[in-house]
């Protein structure tokens, strides 16, 4: 073999082996999840949600909506994030899904009018954007999610029902709303002043940012205030926050009060047994997942969804959305078996640990 032969056939062998090694990085890299970032473009689908601290994102959501994807559509891909409560960092995953090629992005808004600008973006690129669980701002092409306002509903009326004969206009309660970024909070809280109003006195009422260690000073401010001895009941818009009360409340000596929650998370469902919880509200995971990987997979191939999204919600920003909301129950400890039970969300293992096999035994659970 001659030089000019050699040199050829080095280069070619240099540019093959580079080639490879690309290939090799590319095909391990991941994102924030620890999912993969492959992404042909044509046939994927953007998972974006708000928080790691929410049990029901991680554990529930991401996977229900990646399994229903893969069942309407096998060669479609999901690529997820997850913005750790940070809005800038939610912004640039959108930024980076754009570059990437996704035709359809599903984002559940940390912040639902900071990310208008973003989905705006992705509009502009020809993206479709379905709101999923939070309505956020900005022309999105579709919204699934509960029925907010009665979720807050539910929780006043749960409220009232566990204070009985004592639910009188000078009933004092505590009142824990959730993140006003987050457009739900806003409807939570609404649909419970809609039913506690005039029926007891809300007499301290703060956000608590869907943080139980903000919600759990907001508590012990609220007990400095009004004094130990005279809260009534507290209203928590969602478990996470109502953990954070109830050590709070057993911490100050105060027991036997109710206390509401949402999400049914597997903590809620214990403090029910136990007591130290009254309520929570059961939003099913896997129905809103299922709908959000239909509107999703529709969006992306082109078909209608006017038989899926069949009502109408304004956004913050004006925009009237193509809607899909689902019904939300309330749970108390006469109706964990029928609900998360049945619908085999937990199991009375998972629910009946050591620590709470007595109060399981009690709550006919087991």
């Amino acid at each position: 073999m001659n030089a000019t032969m050699r040199r050829v056939v080095i280069g070619t062998a240099a540019v093959s082996m580079a080639l490879s090694v690309a290939a090799c990085g590319k095909a391990g890299d991941k994102n924030d999840s620890g999912s993969s970032t492959s992404s042909s473009g044509s046939k994927t689908i953007g998972l974006l949600l708000p928080d790691s601290v929410t049990a029901r994102y991680e554990k529930f959501d991401h996977p229900l909506f990646d399994a229903k994807v893969k069942e309407l559509c096998p060669d479609c891909k999901v690529q997820y994030a997850n913005a750790a409560g940070d809005a800038a960092k939610q912004a640039q995953q959108v930024s980076t899904m754009i570059t990437q090629g996704v035709k359809v992005i599903v984002v559940s808004a940390q912040d639902s009018a900071a990310i208008k600008s973003s989905i705006q973006k992705a509009v502009d690129k020809g993206i479709k954007v379905v709101a999923y669980d939070r309505l956020s701002q900005g022309p999105v092409s579709a919204y699934v999610s509960f029925d907010n306002v009665k979720v807050g509903e539910l929780q006043g009326q749960a409220l009232l029902d566990a204070l009985g004969s004592k639910a009188t206009p000078k009933a004092k309660v505590v009142m824990i709303n959730g993140d006003d970024a987050d457009p739900n909070a806003g409807q939570f809280k609404q649909g419970a002043h809609k039913i506690l109003d005039g029926k007891v006195d809300i007499a301290y009422e703060q956000s608590g940012l869907w943080k139980d260690t903000v919600a759990a000073q907001k508590m012990s401010a609220a007990i400095t205030q009004i004094g130990a001895k005279k809260i009534a009941g507290v209203y928590a818009a969602n478990d996470g926050m109502a953990g954070g009360i109830a050590t709070t409340l057993k911490g100050a000596g105060i027991s036997g009060i109710p206390l509401t929650g949402q999400d049914a998370e597997l903590a809620g469902i214990q403090r029910i047994v136990a007591g130290t919880q009254s309520s929570t509200v059961y939003k099913a995971f896997k129905p809103e997942a299922d709908a959000a990987a239909q509107l999703a997979v529709n969006l992306l191939q082109g078909k209608s969804i006017s038989s899926l999204a069949t009502g109408t919600q304004t956004s913050g920003s004006g925009d009237k959305v193509p809607s899909q909301l689902l019904t939300p129950v309330s749970v108390t400890k006469a109706n964990i078996k029928d609900t998360v039970i049945k619908d085999k969300l937990y199991t009375v293992d998972q629910i009946c640990t050591a620590d709470y096999a007595k109060a399981c035994k009690a709550a006919g659970l087991q």
